[in-house]
């Protein structure tokens, strides 16, 4: 295949790329989301083997995946702001020129605060291209294909989730665990070569507003850290909060009238965007939480191995990767709300048939449950990340982008946190008040898509 001359960029593309510089622009997006994707899934597994040989205690550890959450979360925004002012391929550059640099950082870190420093910087570079990687696919592919881009997304994302524990676990068998951070900087190499063949988006000219930012910061970064502490620390927790809210509300008031804020209150005046954030807030609470209270409850409820624990964890995988190609196929045909309710019931079914089965239930009825669950999930997905958008301007679809990431992260903080409420109320049956609980999310999901289909608003996307 010829290698095609980009195009400078700077103004929108109103039908996606041409043919062949578009495949060279959606080669460019799945790398990207691969490395990122990987980041957050490979180094979860290398945890204790981290602690052990920095000699730091599990409980320390662990903040190397929080901080790192919490800072792609709260800078999301933010840095899809400065995006829209100097462009989606510098940003993308600069993004993994960041994921490369801190990579090699993590691999030579000997202490835990370098080591924590360098994550704290790598998350910086994911948030750079997380930020980016939905208006590029707005601006990518041609309107007819745009179900099937973003269902490309989330199979990559979806498969990433399978596979990315087992090549960590792989690594860690027969190599040191800095080799885990090593084997990003190829992957960042090849990304970087296919920057200038993505859309560059239209840009904005107006000063960074950043009074917006630090309220952003301190709401979002405020929320999470009052979720984390509401079990152990209440009152701490409802100071954190309480603070959040105001900021929240004086960001709000802030952003209202603006053209394009820093937090994008013009596209949640937006009725399909704003019920596909609502919906997709609910989905990743009732994701997460399962995810997190599943393997509790196979193993200390039912007596499970922690084989058969992965083999049902990856069975659900499996569904949503599965069946995110087939919903993006089909959102370009039906409706929304319809594809979207189907797979909320679905999700919410598997996770309530998992609760309401017998301990002594024959594995293979788990496993039917949690395929349930997750194709619900997968099928979800791509018609609501379709909604969420192409419901706005196209000239605000780098904000769209991270409106779409931010909401997942929220949701999966929030299912976190939830979890972590289950297990202090309900002690010993703990795990399973969270699978009711994650059900109960995803009967939020539907309940959202039911409004969306009798909802007024004379929209195809509803």
């Amino acid at each position: 295949m010829p290698t095609p001359e980009p195009r400078s960029g700077g103004s929108a593309h109103p039908d996606g790329l041409e043919a062949p510089r578009r495949y060279w622009a959606v080669a460019a997006i799945l790398i990207g989301i691969l490395f990122t994707s990987l980041d957050m899934t490979m180094v979860n597994v290398a945890l204790p083997t981290i602690a052990r040989d920095l000699g730091i205690d599990p409980g320390l550890v662990v903040w190397l995946v929080i901080a790192y959450s919490l800072v792609v979360v709260i800078t999301l925004l933010p840095f899809s702001v400065i995006s829209e002012r100097i462009g989606s391929q510098r940003m993308y550059a600069l993004g993994v020129l960041v994921c490369m640099c801190s990579a090699i950082a993590c691999a030579l870190s000997t202490t835990f605060v370098g080591l924590l420093a360098s994550r704290i910087c790598q998350a910086l570079g994911t948030s750079m291209l997380m930020c980016l990687f939905g208006g590029l696919v707005r601006n990518t592919y041609p309107m007819r294909m745009m179900g099937f881009g973003i269902s490309l997304n989330s199979l990559a994302v979806g498969s990433t989730m399978v596979i990315g524990p087992s090549i960590g676990a792989f690594i860690l068998q027969y190599a040191h665990w800095r080799w885990i951070f090593i084997a990003y900087i190829p992957l960042c190499v090849i990304a970087a070569l296919g920057a200038r063949f993505l859309p560059d988006m239209p840009r904005i000219k107006r000063p960074f507003d950043w009074t917006s930012c630090i309220l952003n910061v301190l709401t979002l970064g405020l929320f999470i850290s009052g979720l984390d502490m509401l079990v152990h620390k209440p009152w701490q927790a409802l100071v954190f909060l309480l603070v959040a809210g105001a900021c929240a509300a004086m960001l709000v008031r802030r952003s209202w009238d603006q053209t394009a804020p820093l937090v994008p209150i013009d596209l949640l005046r937006i009725k399909p965007v704003a019920f596909a954030v609502g919906a997709s807030a609910c989905s990743f609470a009732a994701q997460m939480s399962s995810f997190v209270a599943l393997p509790f409850y196979y193993l200390n409820v039912v007596n499970y191995s922690y084989s058969d624990v992965g083999i049902l964890l990856g069975v659900w995988s499996f569904g949503t990767a599965a069946m995110a190609p087939l919903s993006g196929l089909l959102s370009d045909r039906f409706r929304v709300a319809v594809l979207c309710g189907i797979g909320a019931a679905s999700m919410a079914a598997g996770l309530g048939w998992i609760a309401a089965l017998p301990v002594d239930a024959d594995f293979t009825w788990y496993a039917a449950a949690m395929l349930m669950g997750g194709v619900g999930f997968g099928f979800f997905q791509s018609p609501n990340n379709r909604a969420l958008l192409t419901g706005g301007p196209r000239r605000r679809s780098g904000a769209a982008g991270a409106l779409q990431a931010t909401t997942r992260v929220f949701g999966q903080s929030l299912g976190t946190a939830l979890v972590a409420i289950a297990f202090n109320v309900s002690g010993a049956h703990g795990a399973t008040l969270a699978i009711v609980v994650a059900a109960l999310c995803a009967v939020g999901a539907l309940a959202v898509n039911v409004v969306r289909y009798f909802s007024p608003v004379p929209d195809s996307e509803l």
